[in-house]
């Protein structure tokens, strides 16, 4: 490493790394943020983080060595992803203006949005921008679902400019590498990959008054097997595709499946979808959505289920399998992009090749049949997520920081 930062600020405009997973637009991004910015801070790097502010600006910590800014731009209130673009502008002037008072010695953007803000104050001052896109257009619209609508072209130039631009691009996964430098015409060698980590103290086996809780809570019965979804709920999660698997089980007792998470904004007939289709497959009672979940008590959940479902038609990386494996509790997963990187198959869960919920269906099945079969790719898993921590990430992080 050629040097430490004594300041780094974390760019985030369109959520704040503060809102918990699972509501609006909050996902993994947001975790990863705050996980890596907590991190650094341990090592002695002051971490800014700096969102749009919805209600009044200010500042507060976060915990030793991170503080969150919220900056004025476009007014007071909610605005939707949708709309930031329009007030990227008036919110770089303000990273700009506290960039020159805190004077960062790095500038970290996350996703397109923040680039575009951050990048001319990196310019004006000299600072070196890195870049996270965290999901890439070209890949999501190559992998969405059928009827998506496909993203904007805005988008599509502003991250291509961005790629260009960014002095280092860090990405989750090899899979996110290749869409930029393939689709993106990114610089390969300006492209790292740093993958996520786990809070392995968090998210860990064996929380057996959890699980009696949870299932006293829902009302399910002790032996009946408890499958895990966790994410927001809109069609790239594909939410629906495990519903429709939970209605090709007959086993006896039949599984139940917990949905944890909200509707993205936008998506709220997806939802009332979801509902819909557990009626009509006569499973709506077997069927239990929670909600998003406060960091807590999805690990409580993920630990007390027997397995964990990423039906995702597209995962930058998919940080739930990494929770998931950390609570030892193996994951079946579709095949594609990320998760062949965040599933270790045959040691922290299991790929389907197909989206046909009989498939799917069928692998569940096999798995909760074979008892021993399980058992064995639970400790696994965990053993698996040791080696995924933050501290490992914010490692790499730092080298990259170092090295500009």
């Amino acid at each position: 490493m050629d040097g430490m930062p004594a300041r780094v600020a974390m760019v985030s405009l369109h959520t704040s790394p503060a809102a918990q997973a699972g509501t609006g637009d909050a996902g993994g991004m947001n975790v990863a943020i705050l996980s890596l910015a907590g991190e650094l801070a341990a090592r002695g790097v002051a971490v800014d983080l700096l969102t749009r502010a919805n209600t009044e600006p200010g500042m507060r910590q976060l915990e030793p060595g991170v503080t969150l800014y919220e900056l004025a731009a476009g007014g007071t209130g909610a605005l939707g992803k949708e709309d930031m673009a329009a007030v990227s502008d008036e919110f770089g002037e303000a990273v700009s203006a506290l960039a020159a008072e805190r004077r960062y010695d790095i500038l970290h953007a996350h996703y397109w949005l923040s680039g575009i803000a951050a990048l001319p104050a990196a310019l004006a001052l000299d600072i070196p921008l890195v870049q996270s896109f965290h999901t890439v257009a070209a890949m999501k619209n190559r992998l969405s679902p059928p009827g998506t609508a496909p993203e904007s072209e805005r988008r599509v130039r502003s991250e291509a400019y961005l790629a260009s631009q960014a002095n280092a691009i860090v990405v989750g996964s090899a899979a996110e590498a290749t869409a930029l430098v393939e689709d993106v015409r990114a610089p390969a060698g300006s492209v790292w990959v740093v993958p996520p980590g786990v809070d392995v103290d968090l998210f860990r086996p064996n929380r057996r008054d959890a699980a009696h809780r949870i299932r006293a809570e829902l009302s399910i019965a002790p032996g009946v097997p408890v499958l895990a979804i966790a994410g927001r709920i809109q069609p790239l999660k594909d939410q629906a595709l495990a519903i429709r698997m939970l209605g090709r089980l007959r086993s006896d007792p039949g599984p139940v499946l917990v949905v944890a998470g909200e509707a993205t904004p936008g998506d709220d007939s997806y939802l009332v979808g979801l509902h819909t289709i557990a009626t009509e497959l006569g499973v709506a009672d077997r069927v239990h959505f929670v909600g998003a979940l406060a960091r807590k008590e999805l690990a409580e959940l993920l630990a007390m289920a027997s397995l964990t479902l990423v039906p995702s038609h597209s995962e930058t990386f998919g940080l739930v399998a990494l929770e998931s494996a950390a609570s030892g509790t193996p994951v079946v997963g579709y095949r594609s992009s990320g998760l062949m990187e965040s599933v270790a198959e045959g040691r922290s869960g299991v790929l389907v090749d197909s989206r046909d919920p009989a498939d799917w269906a069928e692998t569940v099945a096999n798995l909760l049949a074979d008892e021993t079969e399980l058992r064995a790719l639970s400790e696994s898993a965990r053993n698996h997520s040791l080696a995924h921590t933050w501290a490992v990430s914010a490692t790499a992080l730092l080298s990259i920081y170092g090295s500009l």
